[in-house]
């Protein structure tokens, strides 16, 4: 190891002859060991490898906050020729020393952040100084980024400092109005953080911006362990570039996801051979010093390009002109300036170099804009591990495919018991009915769609699950008064769970505090309402197709059109002829057959579609009489269209069929299951006839809200068709699968889905999206519908029941249909029977008077030749008393004079009737 030694000492000495030297200047606090030892191997490296001149380092040290002694220190390396001066790191001291290097024209490279000044940049004051630290602007829009990236609308900021707020100023304009507020803590002196994590979880935050010291981080984070804030809901990002220098082991295996930013890709060639030639060198100085390259600082990184860059800048102009240091004076007497610092400054601010914090490019102020960061997420079995990269140009650019989350996922799940919250309600889920004898606990106590839902997910994904009720019963509402959720929400915010699945909606509301995975199951709101109830049979239902408003219009219209073609047609004379039809010019008198009998006869056969063997012969009384028929024509058509529709349909009670009809009625009531989406739905459209609905269901008194969809199916079914629920159309059909009283009203007023839910940002929503997705590919989620909804506990007994009523109204039409059609055929018979015995009794009567025989031989006369059944010829009666002749001869002249007085008397009465003066009507 000596010879070793030697050897490499006597190299060094062997390159160093003849070279010209170049000192440089470095100013470091006293905790700044790692640093300097990159700075001072930095310009050893460098030495090896120039031929012409050889970088001497003399440093200094400072305290921080010594300011005097900061400036006394500078302008000692002034008077020591140095070309420039690196360092310090902090802000106070460093302003000091960039002010005299200035005056001086001396290159000052720092290494540290650098907040832009009040006011802006001012090129002359910041024209000697080159940062290699990313510009404070560039690097919070990496933060920026990284919060869009992962969708965080509200976070909690910790800092310790005024000066992590201005680091942060990018990430605080990211608010928007309609966002959720951005908290933001400050940590005080006290070291026990646990109050202030403690008040950040009773908020329900679950992302948490570390913008403190990185002596302070893991502290917090082991508090945060303490009070249960490094679970797999809690997200942090640490904003200090040398997180990763810290040691996670003891925090690797929480449940939480720690991200943070590294300036250095920890890999590359450039930093193993940076930190090989740091541990060799402190070797020969018999000093251990260790450091793996994934745990070497920022500032050490810096320090170490920045001496690459500045020898960069000494070969390429040393080449062209010789550079020489000079003595200088910070005295106002004998102040001067360095010629060749400018000149290296501005070559540097062009010149483009690549080192081991990646490339270094400069703007005109000396700002490093651009430069490449890497994101990295610690790991269990890794630690810090690099998932993605980013640059000003590109942004975020993932380094790790979507199947390496995955995994990752999946083998997290592996080991963990889920806490599942639920409601019960049929046929999601259900407490067992025990036999005697039978003891369920745990998850056996249950049974229903969820349960075989989760039990399926659960296989698939390999982890394990415990089912607990959710304690008050509800879905999950948002309180604007408390502005607090209940319900199944509110288990997942106080994470109490970490499934929640049942029939839970997935709303916008709802997804604002907590994730739900793709739909399981898609459904809409509809109308649960009350099957009307048939009437009893009618045996007039023939009567139906025509209401008896109708009938009644029928009816005045046959006995008007009867009425005036009486009086048209005394008025016409063409109704007026011969009683003879072979005398029409010579008769002397001429009568009207058209009496008040005869009109509503010729009315009545037209209605019935007869006829009749009389017709009216006037223009005036044709022109009634046709439309007549046509109006007859029209409704026996329409009458016999509608006959056997009206027949076959059972005719029900008055009925809803759509949101509109109940949004325009008053007597049926409706309702919904309250704090439920359906409420939501109808609460928050815009839509007027559902913003109607609301208000009426609001209004009304007692409430038309329930407490769950058994109360609001009971209510329906005793409502007695008075009120209608509104409800998801799953449970809906489940409901009429087994209630045939009660039926689906109407289409879905919407379109929605119900998915399994889980706090904000869970790690696991896309694993238990995707096993729901491969369940549905293969039909099991069809399956379990099927076995919950038509097969379980009675389920469908309303098919067959609808299968046998299609087929009784498909059936031939009963007795109890059309019997009043045989009824009034019966009377109509009646009473032709009836008034065909008084026609023959009136008959009898005459032949008795006429013949001079009583009339029991009158009757036995004619019952005997109305009984002969073979005689079709009727002798006229002769008087016995009287020949033949005269006895036709008196009849003839006796009915004459009978016609002609009463066509005398007929003429007379229709002369009256055009007499203005006199008004009546004679009817014989």
């Amino acid at each position: 190891m000596v010879k070793f030694e030697v050897i490499f000492i006597g190299l060094i000495l062997y390159l160093a002859e003849g070279k010209r030297e170049i000192p440089i200047g470095a100013i470091f606090h006293g905790d700044n060991y790692e640093a300097e030892i990159a700075f001072k191997y930095a310009i050893e490296r460098v030495n090896m490898h120039e031929k012409h001149f050889e970088l001497v380092p003399n440093v200094k040290y400072v305290s921080p906050e010594d300011s005097y002694k900061t400036e006394r220190k500078v302008c000692e390396l002034a008077s020591e020729g140095v070309t420039a001066i690196f360092g310090p790191s902090s802000m106070l001291t460093s302003g000091i020393v960039s002010s005299i290097c200035k005056t001086i024209e001396i290159p000052h490279i720092i290494t540290h952040w650098d907040p832009e000044p009040i006011g802006g940049w001012d090129p002359e004051q910041q024209a000697m100084t080159i940062n290699l630290y990313p510009e404070a602007d560039v690097l919070s829009r990496a933060l920026h980024d990284l919060i869009v990236d992962y969708t965080w609308k509200s976070f909690t900021i910790i800092y310790d400092s005024d000066e992590g707020l201005m680091r942060l100023k990018d990430v605080l304009q990211i608010h928007e109005p309609g966002d959720s507020p951005i908290t933001i803590r400050q940590l005080d002196d006290d070291v026990d953080y646990r109050p202030l994590l403690k008040d950040i979880q009773t908020s329900g935050e679950s992302h948490i911006i570390l913008e403190v010291n990185p002596d302070k981080i893991l502290d917090i984070l082991r508090q945060a362990k303490e009070v249960k804030m490094l679970e797999e809901y809690q997200s942090y990002i640490i904003t200090s570039l040398d997180a990763h220098t810290l040691d996670f082991e003891e925090l690797r295996y929480s449940r939480s996801n720690i991200t943070t930013l590294r300036l250095m890709d920890t890999k590359s060639f450039d930093i193993k051979n940076a930190v090989h030639d740091w541990e060799q060198g402190e070797a020969r100085m018999k000093k251990i010093f260790r450091v793996s390259p994934e745990h070497v600082r920022t500032e050490s990184a810096l320090y170490n390009d920045a001496v690459k860059i500045f020898a960069t800048a000494i070969r390429e102009l040393d080449a062209t002109e010789e550079i020489e240091a000079s003595k200088l004076s910070c005295g106002n007497k004998n102040l001067r300036q360095w010629p060749f610092g400018l000149r290296i400054v501005n070559y540097m601010k062009v010149k483009t170099e690549h080192g081991i914090t990646g490339p270094i490019i400069f703007d005109d102020y000396g700002r490093r804009t651009h430069f490449q960061m890497e994101i990295i997420e610690l790991n269990r079995q890794e630690g810090f591990k690099k998932i993605a990269v980013w640059d000003p140009t590109n942004g975020i650019i993932y380094t790790r495919s979507q199947e390496d989350v995955d995994l990752q996922i999946v083998e997290s799940l592996q080991n963990k018991t889920f806490i599942v919250a639920s409601r019960l309600g049929a046929p999601f889920l259900m407490m067992k009915e025990r036999k005697e004898g039978e003891y369920f606990e745990g998850n056996n106590r249950f049974e229903g769609y969820s349960l075989e839902l989760i039990d399926g997910i659960s296989k698939i994904l390999g982890f394990q699950y415990r089912l607990e009720l959710v304690p008050d019963g509800k879905y999950g509402s948002y309180n604007k008064e408390t502005k607090r959720w209940d319900g199944l929400v509110k288990q997942l915010l106080d994470r109490r769970a970490d499934l929640a699945i049942c029939d839970l909606t997935i709303t916008y509301e709802r997804r604002t505090a907590v994730d739900f995975t793709m739909p399981f199951m898609t459904l809409g709101v509809s109308i649960l309402y009350a099957k009307p109830v048939p009437q009893p049979k009618d045996l007039f239902s023939f009567l139906s197709p025509l209401s008896l408003d109708v009938w009644v219009y029928m009816a005045t219209a046959y006995l008007g059109v009867s009425v005036l073609l009486f009086f048209l047609s005394r008025m016409a004379p063409a109704d007026w002829e011969s009683a003879h039809p072979c005398k029409q010019d010579e008769a002397e008198e001429v009568e009207n057959i058209w009496d008040m009998v005869n009109a509503l006869w010729l009315t009545m056969g037209s209605i019935m579609g007869q006829g009749c063997d009389i017709l009216p012969k006037a223009v005036s009384t044709r022109v009634v009489s046709g439309m007549w028929w046509f109006f007859a024509l029209i409704m026996l058509s329409s009458y016999t269209a509608n006959l056997a529709a009206f027949l076959t349909m059972e005719r029900m009670d008055a009925s809803i069929e759509s949101a509109e009809d109940l949004a325009q009625q008053s007597k049926i009531k409706y309702g919904a299951v309250l704090g439920g989406s359906t409420l939501s739905f109808f609460r928050n459209s815009n839509f007027s006839t559902y913003q109607r609905m609301w208000a009426a269901m609001e209004s009304t008194r007692p409430s038309v809200f329930t407490a769950s969809n058994d109360e609001g199916r009971d209510r329906v079914l005793k409502g007695r068709g008075l009120y209608a629920f509104l409800m998801e159309s799953t449970s809906l059909e489940y409901i009429t699968e087994r209630y045939c009283e009660l039926t689906q009203i109407g289409g879905l007023l919407d379109s929605k889905g119900y998915g399994i839910a889980m706090p904000v940002n869970s790690p696991y929503r896309t694993a238990i999206s995707g096993a729901v997705l491969k369940m549905q590919e293969e039909g099991k989620l069809h399956q379990l519908k099927t076995r919950w909804w038509k097969e379980m506990y009675g389920g469908g007994r309303c098919d067959e029941h609808a299968t046998t009523s299609a087929a009784d109204s498909a059936a031939e039409l009963g007795i109890d249909n059309v019997g009043g059609v045989f009824l009034v055929l019966a009377v109509g018979c009646f009473c032709a029977f009836i008034l065909g015995i008084m026609e023959f009794l009136w008959n009898v009567r005459k032949v008795a008077v006429d013949e001079k025989v009583t009339p029991w031989e009158a009757l036995k006369a004619e019952l005997k030749f109305a009984m002969n059944l073979s005689i079709t010829t009727k002798p006229v009666h002769n008087v016995p008393s009287e020949s033949s002749s005269s006895r036709s001869s008196m009849r003839t002249e006796s009915r004459r004079g009978s016609d002609s007085v009463g066509r005398m008397h007929n003429i007379r009465a229709g002369a009256s009737l055009l007499n203005v003066d006199k008004i009546g009507f004679m009817f014989k």
